[in-house]
């Protein structure tokens, strides 16, 4: 890597961090500042959570580091032409274990082109890099891939950037059964979709309200506040969480028609594949009186067709959720 002068640093710095000027924040009036300061914090940690379920994706097919010797390795065809989830990572003269300095999908950029420009001084995010081992922040850089197909690249993106539609029932009909409202502006193309449903966790009541239930206040006096906590429930609800339970290709089938299929028609028509999702969305439709049934969700990406036969889609999302999806054998 290419020596830089201090004068060179310090303007690679300025470049790179793009911090504004003592003026430029006296020019910014303190509400538009704070919001904006507010944003920017929500967007860092969205792409943080983001990196480390990709960390976790590549911690789980149990990749090896490779040490980055030169940049001109990726233009080996190996890696000229291939979308891959990578990483990138570090050791110090100090500690030999490799850590994590960045992860990401490259699902629109070729790999090879990618990591040339992590690793190519003249890029914002090279210029990192060269610095830290310049400075002898890092001792050795070293990357890790995990070749993927244009379907798993869009299904890891149905995962972490698609949000969940909540599904709308009607009242109950016929006694005790409802049924589901779909929503419109599903696609009428091929693509992707997912169901999940939603869980409430209880957990034991904490400390501080049980005292306040088992408190006898004062001698004749009522107590609203520890009567209300009372007769509540005694659990605390968590905040609720969507599980995916199933993950459908529309491949033969568009979007509309697959989602139609599993919300709208009876389970008795279809193949045995679509048995157990089918059966558990028609069961969540029976409700006792008084009673709601489980919260369902939909997700859903357009695919082209010709893509869609390619890779292990649900062994993809199971690695990226951490967990089996119950309805897809």
């Amino acid at each position: 890597m290419e020596e830089y002068s201090q004068e060179d640093w310090g303007n690679h710095s300025q470049d790179l961090h793009g911090y504004p000027t003592d003026q430029e924040l006296d020019e910014i009036p303190v509400t538009k500042r704070t919001l904006k300061i507010k944003q920017e914090s929500s967007e860092e940690a969205q792409k943080r959570d983001i990196m480390q379920n990709i960390i976790q994706i590549l911690e789980s097919v149990q990749l090896k580091w490779e040490l980055f010797q030169s940049w001109t390795d990726f233009s080996r065809l190996h890696l000229s032409n291939k979308l891959a989830i990578f990483g990138i990572g570090y050791n110090t003269r100090w500690k030999e274990d490799i850590r994590y300095h960045y992860a990401e999908i490259s699902s629109q950029v070729p790999l090879g082109k990618r990591l040339r420009e992590y690793f190519n001084s003249e890029k914002p995010e090279g210029r990192i890099i060269m610095t830290r081992v310049q400075k002898m922040n890092w001792k050795n850089v070293y990357y890790k891939f995990l070749e993927i197909t244009i379907s798993e690249a869009r299904c890891l993106e149905l995962h972490m950037e698609i949000d969940w539609i909540p599904i709308a029932h009607s009242k109950p009909t016929g006694g005790n059964v409802v049924q589901y409202l779909l929503p419109g502006g599903i696609p009428k193309s091929p693509g992707l979709y997912a169901i999940g449903y939603e869980e409430c966790i209880e957990r034991p009541p904490s400390p501080h309200m049980e005292r306040r239930s088992l408190d006898p206040g004062k001698e004749g006096r009522v107590d609203l506040e520890t009567l209300s906590a009372q007769a509540s429930l005694q659990v605390e609800i968590e905040p609720t969480r969507i599980t995916y339970c199933y993950l459908g290709i529309a491949e033969v089938r568009t979007l509309q028609q697959c989602l139609f299929l599993h919300f709208q028609a009876n389970t008795k028509t279809f193949s045995k594949d679509w048995v157990g999702i089918n059966g558990f969305l028609s069961q969540n439709c029976i409700v006792d009186p008084g009673v709601s049934p489980k919260s369902i969700y939909i997700k859903f990406v357009e695919v082209e067709r010709d893509f869609l036969s390619a890779g292990s889609l649900v062994e993809c999302l199971e690695k990226a959720i951490g967990y089996p999806l119950k309805f897809n054998n």
